[in-house]
C-alpha cells in the first residue's frame, strides 16, 4: 500500500515546467515539444545569473539518433556547435604507464554465428601472431590516420562501416536547441527561483516563485538544475547513492585552449598519477580537463598540472568543479523527474553524461503520464533508470580496477579495491573464457567491454570451441584479408580536416 505522501495524482497532465536550461533542459524541452507539443504546454525557467558547467563536449553514437529524431540537419548542427567528428576514445597510461589503446566505436573484425571475432584473434595470438586487436578496427585505423568518411559498409562486403559521434561546444548546443524549442512553442521564462511551493497533502510541487515576483504553476516538473538538484533533492529530499568507494575522483579542473594545426577525430583520456586528463578537439578550440582525487592532489596542483600539459595557449582561467559520483535514489519522485546532473554524475571518462540526458528524456516520453501520475509508472521508470546507471557505473569502474599501475597509492588502491559483484563476474568470465554478454538495457556493447579489458591487460585465456573448426592457415588468411580490407578502405578516405572544411 502506498503512503499518503506518495499517492498518485489525479487530473490530466497539461502544464509541464522544465526548471533549468543548459544541455539537459533544452534537450528535454526539444524532445517533449517535438513529440508532445500538441498535447502539453511546456515552460522552461532559467536564469542568466546561474552559470552552466558546459564542459560535456564529447558524445557517443546515439547522439545521431537524437538529432535525427528532432529532424536536425547535421551540417547546420555542426556549424552551430563548432563540432568535429569523434571515432572513439584513446586511453593512454591506463593499464601501464606508456600503454595506449582505443575504445573505438563500431565493430572489430568479422563476427561469426555463435562466435565473435575476438575468439579468432585470441587463437591467432596463441599461434604467434603479433597483430593488435585494433588492426581489425576500421574506426581505429581511420582515427589514428586522421581520416573520416560516412561509410555504411566496407566496399564489396557486408562488414559494417564507420560509426561516429561528435565533439561539440555544449553551451552552443544548448543555444541551438533553445532556438529549436522556442520555434516549436516552448515558452522560456527568465528568472531566479526563490521558493518552491508544495501541496501540503501529498508533497507534490505546485509552483515556483521567481525573484522578480512572478509565480509559475505546473502539473509536472522536470529538474534540470544540475548539481544543485533544486527540486529532486533540496525540496523532495530524495536521497543519493554515493559511489566514491569505487570511483575515487571527486574534482575536475577545466580549461579551453587554442586549437592545434590538425584536429584529431578522437577524444584522448590520459591517466596521470591521481586520475586522468581529457583532450577534446573542437573546430575553434580544444577542451581540456583534469579529473583527480582531492585526497591525493590539491586544486592548485591540479591547475598547475593541466596548464603545463595542454597543447595550445589557454583561453581562460582554469575552472574547478567539485562533484560526487553516484545517482539519485529515485529519478522520478512524486511529480518531479530529474534529468542531467540533477539525477546523478559520472566523470566524463566514457562520455556518458549527455547520453544520460538523452535516455532520461526519451524514457520520460515513453512513460509520460496522461490522466494523473501512476505509482506503477514511477516504479518502472525508476527501475529502468537504476539498471542503466549501475551498468554504466560498472563499466567506468573497470577502467580503474583493471590496471597494472602501482606507481602511486591512488592506483594501488584502485587495483586492490573490491568491486560490485556484477562487474567482478563479467571480468572473471571474460578472463577465463573470452565470453562477454550484453544485457538488454546495457548502454555499452560487448565490443566496448572487450576493448577495455583487452586494452588494459585482461585478454582472455581461452576461446570459443567453434574457432577450432578453422585450420591454422584459414585463420591466418582470415586475419590477413580483414587487415587488407580495412587498410584499403582507410587509404581511400579523405582527411577529417577536409570533411570539417566542407561542413
Amino acid at each position: 500500500m502506498n503512503n499518503q505522501s506518495e499517492k498518485s495524482s489525479n487530473g490530466k497532465i497539461q502544464n509541464v515546467v522544465v526548471v533549468g536550461g543548459g544541455t539537459a533542459g533544452w534537450v528535454t524541452a526539444s524532445l517533449l515539444s517535438k513529440v508532445l507539443g500538441k498535447s502539453i504546454n511546456i515552460t522552461l525557467i532559467e536564469s542568466d545569473k546561474i552559470g552552466i558547467i558546459g564542459v560535456g563536449e564529447a558524445t557517443i553514437p546515439p547522439i545521431i539518433s537524437l538529432n535525427n529524431a528532432l529532424g536536425i540537419n547535421e551540417s547546420d548542427f555542426m556549424k552551430a556547435t563548432k563540432a568535429t567528428i569523434k571515432l572513439g576514445i584513446q586511453f593512454e597510461n591506463w593499464g601501464n604507464k606508456g600503454d595506449s589503446y582505443m575504445h573505438a566505436f563500431g565493430e572489430i573484425g568479422k563476427n561469426f554465428p555463435f562466435c565473435e571475432f575476438h575468439h579468432f584473434w585470441t587463437k591467432s595470438q596463441q599461434l604467434g601472431d603479433q597483430s593488435s586487436f585494433w588492426d581489425y578496427s576500421l574506426n581505429y585505423q581511420a582515427a589514428i590516420s586522421g581520416k573520416f568518411s560516412k561509410i555504411n559498409n566496407i566496399e564489396g562486403t557486408n562488414l559494417p562501416g564507420i560509426s561516429y559521434a561528435y565533439h561539440f561546444d555544449a553551451t552552443l548546443y544548448a543555444k541551438f536547441l533553445r532556438q529549436f524549442s522556442e520555434n516549436l512553442g516552448v515558452k522560456r521564462v527568465e528568472g531566479l527561483i526563490t521558493k518552491v511551493n508544495q501541496d501540503p497533502q501529498n508533497g507534490y510541487i505546485e509552483s515556483v516563485d521567481l525573484e522578480e515576483g512572478a509565480t509559475v504553476k505546473g502539473d509536472f516538473f522536470i529538474d534540470c538544475t544540475g548539481l544543485a538538484a533544486l527540486l529532486i533533492e533540496k525540496t523532495l529530499s530524495t536521497g543519493f547513492d554515493d559511489w566514491s568507494q569505487w570511483l575515487p575522483c571527486n574534482r575536475a579542473v577545466a580549461v579551453p585552449s587554442e586549437s592545434t594545426d590538425k584536429i584529431r577525430p578522437f577524444t584522448r583520456a590520459i591517466a596521470h598519477e591521481y586520475g586522468w586528463q581529457w583532450q577534446i578537439p573542437l573546430q575553434h578550440r580544444t577542451g581540456n580537463g583534469l579529473v583527480y582525487s582531492s585526497k591525493h592532489m590539491t586544486d592548485d596542483e591540479a591547475k598547475e598540472k593541466i596548464l603545463s600539459s595542454i597543447e595550445g595557449k589557454p583561453l581562460a582561467e582554469p575552472k574547478v568543479i567539485g562533484y560526487r559520483t553516484g545517482r539519485r535514489r529515485k529519478q522520478w519522485n512524486r511529480n518531479v523527474v530529474c534529468i542531467g546532473l540533477a539525477s546523478g554524475f559520472f566523470e566524463p571518462l566514457e562520455s556518458t553524461n549527455i547520453h544520460l540526458i538523452q535516455t532520461g528524456a526519451i524514457r520520460l516520453l515513453k512513460f509520460f503520464p496522461h490522466n494523473g501520475i501512476k505509482n506503477e509508472e514511477i516504479a518502472e521508470y525508476n527501475r529502468q533508470s537504476t539498471n542503466e546507471y549501475e551498468r554504466i557505473r560498472d563499466f567506468i569502474i573497470l577502467h580503474y580496477k583493471l590496471t597494472n599501475r602501482n606507481d602511486t597509492q591512488f592506483w594501488r588502491q584502485c587495483q586492490q579495491m573490491e568491486v560490485p559483484d556484477t562487474l567482478a563476474q563479467r571480468m572473471e568470465l571474460f578472463r577465463e573464457s573470452g565470453k562477454v554478454f550484453r544485457e538488454q538495457e546495457d548502454l555499452f556493447t560487448e565490443i566496448a567491454w572487450k576493448q577495455v579489458m583487452i586494452g588494459q591487460g585482461g585478454a582472455p585465456h581461452d576461446y570459443h570451441p567453434l574457432v577450432d573448426s578453422l585450420s591454422e592457415p584459414q585463420i591466418t588468411e582470415l586475419m590477413a584479408n580483414l587487415k587488407t580490407l580495412i587498410n584499403r578502405t582507410v587509404d581511400k578516405m579523405p582527411s577529417h580536416d577536409e570533411f570539417i572544411r566542407e561542413i
